[in-house]
């Protein structure tokens, strides 16, 4: 568990939590609203860590203290008052653990700190029966009662439960700062941190699991070799192209945007003749042969074909077909 010097970005969520700490202004529901690895934990569990810190709170720190005993019983999750609520259907948050876990549970007073804080992780999981239910201790929650709900899609909250809570939407973090971080704290070299911060799109957490992740190197190598040969292949190999692709099925979105950004590296070079621009920077003699033998057009043709093979794939057209007619216009262009 970390606090809030130790987040990447976020500043202005960061800035209105810790002054609802320091002037005693803290509301008694919050909705964190941001995709998915985006860091709406790290933010949910500083803030309930400051808010039961023994050493921190209004007119004092807007830190947790990280040495009293709340803070290290938060550090090790198991601070009585601040609530993890937790769902056994992996897809639905129920009624019954609304009522069982929160409902029930916050008419009783804290254990040993100023606040009840129940955190709800995947909350636009729940029911319609499970938001009414919660709406009630929204209306009237005790003078103790948190509730911190967060969700990667608040649209699918009930408008009365929108109207009641403050909602902090996460914001991209600036790639040059995920790329800083991930060369200092993960020693990552500078090509590679710049491939991961093109695919997380200012989601640090994104950023941090591509960089550590030996599946994502493997699926970048072999997305960018077949693309390298497949101006040289034959039809009648173009078959076992395919059964290669479809070994990355589960991943084939990631698949599908290294190899948009290689063709947006070669239109880049082939635009700017430079090399410091690229996020495959590894790659410069391959991208420069590359932009030398396509055009403006192809390499237009080839980005939207990929972004068509998308869609097909999420209307669930036929796999092996919608791979093959994006390899045939990748190899035409």
């Amino acid at each position: 568990m970390a606090g809030f010097k130790d987040i990447l970005g976020h500043e202005q969520i960061i800035a209105h939590l810790q002054n609802a700490v320091s002037m005693d202004k803290v509301s008694h529901a919050y909705i964190v609203n941001g995709p998915d690895k985006s860091g709406k934990m790290m933010l949910a569990e500083a803030f309930a860590q400051t808010l039961q810190c023994e050493n921190s709170g209004a007119g004092a720190g807007i830190e947790p203290c990280m040495e009293c005993h709340s803070c290290r019983q938060a550090i090790g999750r198991n601070q009585p008052d601040i609530i993890y609520v937790s769902h056994e259907k992996p897809n639905t948050i129920s009624v019954d653990d609304i009522r069982s876990q929160i409902n029930n549970d916050i008419v009783i007073k804290p254990y040993s700190s100023k606040y009840k804080i129940y955190i709800v992780d995947e909350a636009e999981k729940m029911n319609v029966q499970a938001q009414n239910a919660l709406l009630k201790t929204i209306e009237e929650p005790p003078a103790y009662g948190i509730l911190i709900l967060l969700t990667t899609n608040a649209d699918t909250f009930l408008p009365t439960i929108l109207s009641r809570c403050v909602t902090l939407n996460i914001k991209a973090v600036s790639d040059e700062k995920i790329k800083k971080f991930l060369m200092s704290k993960y020693q990552v070299p500078d090509y590679q941190a710049d491939v991961c911060v093109a695919f997380a799109q200012g989601n640090v957490g994104k950023a941090i699991q591509l960089a550590s992740s030996e599946d994502f190197n493997e699926l970048k190598a072999s997305a960018l070799q077949l693309i390298k040969r497949l101006r040289e292949i034959d039809l009648y190999e173009m078959t076992e192209a395919i059964k290669q692709i479809s070994e990355y099925k589960l991943q084939i979105n990631d698949y599908f945007d290294l190899i948009t950004i290689w063709y947006r590296d070669v239109l880049y070079y082939k635009a700017t003749a430079d090399v410091n621009g690229l996020i495959f920077k590894d790659e410069v003699y391959d991208i420069k042969r590359q932009a030398e033998k396509s055009s403006y057009n192809g390499i237009e043709t080839i980005l939207e074909a990929l972004q068509k093979a998308k869609i097909r794939l999420n209307a669930n057209v036929n796999f092996d077909l919608t791979i093959e007619l994006l390899l045939l216009t990748i190899k035409e262009n």
